[in-house]
């Protein structure tokens, strides 16, 4: 697996929580993002890079998206 950095469209809560709404896959297309399951101080065990990992649900799928300190990135699956 390797990290493939993505543009993410978030917001700020009345709270300070920081919660991604959509993202952007590297050919354009965009996701939304349905609910954040949960969200974890973690590192990307397959990637590389430490931050905040939100697990998040994804057209029925579960993903990872990660923080890290001023960028966004995901997982790729390397076949």
């Amino acid at each position: 697996m390797n990290k493939v950095y993505v543009d993410v469209v978030a917001e700020f809560s009345k709270e300070g929580c920081l919660i991604p709404i959509l993202f952007v896959w590297e050919d354009g297309r965009k996701y939304k993002i349905d609910k954040v399951l949960k969200v974890e101080r973690c590192a990307s065990r397959k990637a590389g890079g430490v931050g905040t990992m939100y697990t998040c649900m994804v057209q029925g799928k579960e993903s990872h998206l990660f923080f890290e300190v001023d960028k966004w990135f995901m997982e790729r699956k390397v076949s």
